[in-house]
């Protein structure tokens, strides 16, 4: 068998994965990704992302709303994170966020619902999962003066920012992610944001069905396809694969605690 590896962040929900998702599992199993967290990025969708995760042995999931549908969405609830946070197999709280690419017009509500997910995570202790596109100033500011309130654990989900969020983020003991991004043959500022990073506190993850790396680019990401980053990872870190991959999941385990194995 291949070394263990964990996609901590796909969709597997989303209609592209669902329409074979017992096969797009298996191919991960096969390739070595013994753990998947499948991510809701709208409530109403909990029920359909929940019953993935019971279904599946390996299989977490975690809540919250994608800054990109803030606008649409009611506004989550502190108490209602909370309670969902009692599943045993919800792991973390999010994705939540600042988007200010594609809705920068919500940025105020989207400010707001990211303050909200931060004292979930506070109070149940599970990390928060934060995307963040175009918005680095309110990111780390937010971040910043909410840690200061009260401490908090957090990953940088697909980080693809400059290299002052990077550093803020891991001034704050939080972690980077690392996606099929990295892998891209121009993301050469990102791969150095990553090599400069404490390998302690690097994630791997697909953001599947999206964003897959080389040899894929373009077509239909799967969670199989962590292994093509953890191989680029392992070339920017100087490591065999073997120990990329059990020094990631060992972060894994140490964010994720209630997926840990």
């Amino acid at each position: 068998m291949p070394p263990a590896i964990v996609d901590s962040h796909c969709h597997l929900d989303f209609p592209q994965l669902a329409e074979d998702l017992d096969a797009v599992i298996e191919r991960a199993k096969a390739a070595g990704v013994t753990r998947m967290v499948t991510i809701c990025t709208k409530l109403r969708n909990l029920p359909q992302v929940q019953s993935i995760a019971e279904a599946h042995d390996g299989i977490y999931f975690a809540a919250g709303t994608h800054p990109m549908s803030v606008a649409d969405e009611p506004m989550v609830s502190v108490a209602e994170l909370v309670a969902l946070a009692a599943h045993p197999k919800m792991v973390g709280i999010g994705e939540s966020g600042l988007d200010y690419h594609y809705t920068a017009e919500s940025k105020i509500a989207q400010q707001e619902s990211l303050r909200l997910h931060i004292e979930a995570a506070r109070q149940t202790r599970l990390p928060l999962i934060i995307h963040a596109r175009d918005a680095d100033d309110d990111m780390a500011r937010i971040l910043t003066e909410e840690h200061r309130a009260g401490p908090y654990t957090c990953v940088m989900h697909c980080f693809s920012s400059g290299a002052g969020l990077a550093q803020a983020a891991l001034d704050l003991g939080f972690y980077l992610s690392m996606s099929g991004i990295a892998a891209f043959p121009k993301s050469t500022e990102l791969r150095e944001i990553f090599r400069a990073a404490p390998l302690g506190r690097i994630l791997l993850e697909t953001d599947a069905p999206y964003l897959a790396p080389p040899p894929y680019r373009g077509k239909r990401n799967e969670p199989a396809y962590t292994v093509h980053t953890a191989e680029k990872g392992a070339e920017l870190f100087d490591l065999d694969y073997a120990d990329f991959a059990a020094a990631t999941s060992a972060n894994f385990d140490r964010l994720f605690w209630k997926a840990a194995a």
